[in-house]
C-alpha cells in the first residue's frame, strides 16, 4: 500500500493495526472549487490519492484529509503562530467539528473509497498563558485547527463526540469496515 501522505499521525494509527506501507506524498494543489464543505474535503482526499494512483495503477493508494470548523469557518493549519493564536481563542470554551475525509484506491482493481467522518470536540476555556505555553511548543504551526488532540492540546479538550482517531487525523475504525466490504480481512491488511 502507499499512503500518499507525510502525515506522521495518518502513519502511526496505520502501523499500529499492522498496514505495511511506503509514504509517497501527493505534491499537488490542495484546494476544491466544491461548495459543499464535505464534499470539499472528499475532493481533496481524492485528489491526492488518484494523483499518486494514476502513476501506480497496481497499488493500494490512501489519502486523507482534516479540517476544523467552527461556526462555518474552516481553520486549516496555521500559517504562523499569530494565526495559531487567533485560532486556538476561536476555539477557546466552544464547540467545533472535525472532518477528515479519505480516499482509497486501486485503478487497476477498479476500487474506490471515498468517505468521510465528522467529529465534534468542545475545548475548555483557555487563558492567554495556556495558548502561549502551547504555541511556543511549536505544535500548533503543522495541524488543522491549530492544535494535536494526541499531543500537549489534549488538555485544552473537555469533551468529544465521534471517533478520536478522525480527530487526530484517519479513522481507523470505518476504514477497516471499509475495507471489510471488500472482503480484505483484518488478517490480509498487511499484505494491501
Amino acid at each position: 500500500m502507499i499512503l500518499a501522505s507525510n502525515s506522521a499521525r495518518r502513519q502511526e494509527i496505520l502501523k499500529d493495526i499492522g498496514f505495511n506501507f511506503k509514504v509517497l506524498p501527493a505534491d499537488i494543489d490542495e484546494s476544491s472549487d466544491r461548495e459543499d464543505l464535505i464534499e470539499k474535503i472528499k475532493d481533496i482526499a481524492y485528489k491526492k490519492a488518484y494523483h499518486v494512483a494514476k502513476f501506480n495503477r497496481n497499488e493500494y493508494v490512501l489519502a486523507a484529509d482534516t479540517i476544523v470548523e467552527i461556526n462555518g469557518e474552516v481553520l486549516g493549519k496555521p500559517k504562523d503562530e499569530n494565526e495559531a493564536k487567533i485560532f486556538l481563542k476561536k476555539l477557546s470554551g466552544n464547540w467545533h467539528r472535525v472532518i477528515t475525509a479519505y480516499s482509497f484506491i486501486n485503478i487497476e482493481r477498479n476500487i474506490l473509497i471515498n468517505e468521510y467522518e465528522i467529529s465534534e470536540v468542545k475545548f475548555y476555556d483557555l487563558c492567554e498563558e495556556q495558548i502561549e505555553w502551547y504555541i511556543k511548543s511549536k505544535e500548533p504551526l503543522d495541524k488543522a485547527g491549530a492544535y494535536g488532540i494526541q499531543d500537549k492540546g489534549r488538555i485544552f479538550v473537555e469533551k468529544i463526540n465521534g471517533d478520536f482517531f478522525s480527530i487526530m487525523g484517519f479513522p481507523i475504525a470505518k476504514f477497516i469496515k471499509n475495507l471489510k466490504e471488500l472482503d480484505i480481512d483484518i488478517e490480509k491488511i498487511s499484505k494491501i
